[in-house]
Formats: C-alpha cells, sequence, structure tokens
C-alpha cells in the first residue's frame, strides 16, 4: 500500500492514492482553508468504510436481502498532545424489507471481532461501541473484540 502526499498552501495537502485525488486540511481556527477534511476525520471515515464493506460482503454471502447500508460515527478524543481517539460509537442503520435480525447482527459481530483491519487497529487504543438499528428500530449493541 503506498500514496504520495503534497502540501498545497497554509494547513492543506492532497493524497494521490492510486490516481484519486483525497484533500486534507483543518478548519481556520487551525490554521487552514476547510478544503477537506482533517487526517483524524479521514481515519474515521475508513473505520466506517471498512466495517461498511465487511458488512455488506457478509449480508451478501449470507444471501440476506438489504437496500441501504449507512453508519453514524461518533469520537471522543484525549486531552492534551497527541489527542487520539478515546472512544468511538458507531450506528448502523441498514433499510430492508426481509432482512432477519440475527443475520445482520451476525455481519455486524464479524466484522468488529474478526474482519475489519482499521476497527482492529483503533481498538487498540480506543474502545469501539456499535448500535445496530434494522428499519429504524434498534436490534442490538455491542463492542468490537480484537
Amino acid at each position: 500500500m503506498n500514496l504520495t502526499l503534497t502540501w498545497q498552501n497554509k494547513m492543506s495537502f492532497e493524497a494521490d492514492i492510486r490516481g484519486n485525488k483525497v484533500p486534507m486540511d483543518v478548519k481556520p481556527e487551525s490554521g487552514g482553508d476547510d478544503l477537506g477534511p482533517t487526517p483524524k476525520e479521514l481515519v474515521l471515515a475508513g473505520l466506517a468504510g471498512c466495517t461498511g464493506m465487511d458488512v455488506a460482503y457478509v449480508l451478501n454471502k449470507m444471501r440476506a436481502e438489504f437496500t441501504g447500508i449507512s453508519i453514524e460515527t461518533d469520537a471522543q478524543t484525549t486531552k492534551g498532545e497527541p489527542s487520539v481517539f478515546e472512544t468511538v460509537h458507531l450506528i448502523y442503520n441498514v433499510t430492508s424489507p426481509s432482512l432477519p435480525e440475527d443475520k445482520l447482527m451476525r455481519a455486524v459481530e464479524l466484522s468488529q471481532t474478526k474482519y475489519c483491519g482499521v476497527s482492529a487497529m483503533i481498538a487498540k487504543s480506543a474502545k469501539i461501541h456499535y448500535e445496530v438499528r434494522l428499519n429504524g428500530k434498534t436490534i442490538g449493541t455491542g463492542s468490537a473484540k480484537f
């Protein structure tokens, strides 16, 4: 895995990942122009993307029908420097006309105990808790266990 990061101006950088351009910046109060997400926000997006892809993959392998998956994230950071994630809360919102609750819970549990490498990395320094909602109803909760 490799990429190239190039400074643009002030606090703005651009990552080139296999030809995909990803801007990074900070808010004006931190010296930037808010031209893109911060590096920590991208890590949080990577976590959501990793576990979301796991869940979609596992549900597809189970031949379990779903019509939508979204993941809300909320991370609390430590005080002082370096500021790192202390706790992360994920809310999986899945829609489906016929998905059994146990299959959805199993897909999320597999992601948060076996498959999601980003969760495994973050879990070394932060607690990851999750809530699973199916068609707007909470069906379960849990924590990453790596």
